[in-house]
């Protein structure tokens, strides 16, 4: 009976060093596969950026889950940079950039860290648009650094966050030891799985963008990803059980746009209660 125990751990063992390997491979292939932009160094975070066009400089920052690509399948890239200079960022473990593991790399901390990469990049005032939980790095980008933010356009944010179950397990393959093995082996394969599934509820109402299902399918199955997403939402989790966000304090042209049929939360609600505290705000 013991050997057999110690056969059965050994076949497991071996099955999810398999998986593993299996999965690896394939996150390499699908950033080596990704053709758009260029890499810089910034407080030892490797931050994949895509630069386009002339004119006052626009910073654009996606959602959880998400990559800079995003921008430039919607065609959001394609009409900003007709006006702008636009740097379209993968945030920390998103898409091509590190997320390293010596901060938590909460919405402050990336302000900051987007806020030096603009200043080594030779741009010292820009606007910041934010998408989601980009927006959260973006209101944070006004208050800590207001005299180089020209402005605001807020898409979609989860401003309020409620400390939601559904948060609790989102955040579990950022859990140490258990949640790290979870997302190496099967987490891949079920969010490809489910990929189909969660793209139309991502996109509902509207109709699903083939392009982007396409394209960012590898990149967001990956481990280090997966980390980055529990790690974010672990954040999100945080700020619903323990603050009372407030952004009365912010004080530059703020502009909020929110999708009145978003079935992912009550975007709308988010946004007009957003509105009631940010004096001037659009």
């Amino acid at each position: 009976m013991f050997s057999k125990r110690i056969k059965l751990t050994m076949l497991f063992a071996a099955a999810a060093l398999s998986l593993a390997a299996y999965n690896h491979a394939r996150a390499r292939k699908a950033l080596a596969a990704r053709s758009m932009g260029r890499t810089l160094r910034v407080d030892g975070v490797d931050l994949s950026i895509i630069e386009k066009g002339s004119g006052p400089p626009l910073l654009l920052l996606h959602g959880n889950g998400s990559v800079a690509e995003d921008f430039a399948i919607s065609g959001v890239l394609d009409l900003a940079s007709a006006k702008h200079r636009v740097l379209a960022f993968d945030r920390p473990g998103f898409g091509g950039s590190s997320r390293p593991a010596r901060k938590r790399w909460s919405a402050c901390e990336q302000a900051d860290l987007f806020h030096e990469a603009a200043a080594n990049l030779g741009v010292h005032k820009y606007l910041v648009l934010g998408h989601s939980w980009g927006a959260w790095i973006a209101l944070e980008m006004a208050r800590r650094h207001a005299p180089s933010v020209a402005g605001l356009v807020l898409v979609s944010g989860y401003y309020y966050p409620p400390p939601r179950p559904g948060l609790v397990l989102a955040a579990l393959p950022a859990v140490p030891l258990i949640g790290s093995a979870f997302r190496h082996t099967l987490l891949p394969f079920a969010v490809r799985l489910g990929w189909r599934s969660a793209m139309q509820k991502i996109f509902r109402p509207g109709p699903i963008s083939d392009a982007f299902s396409a394209s960012t399918k590898e990149v967001a199955s990956r481990p280090s990803q997966l980390r980055s997403v529990g790690m974010e939402t672990a954040l999100m989790l945080g700020a619903g059980l323990f603050t009372k966000p407030s952004y009365r304090d912010i004080d530059v042209p703020t502009g909020i746009v929110a999708g009145a049929g978003d079935r992912l939360f009550d975007a709308w609600r988010e946004a007009e209660r957003l509105h009631a505290e940010i004096s001037g705000s659009l």
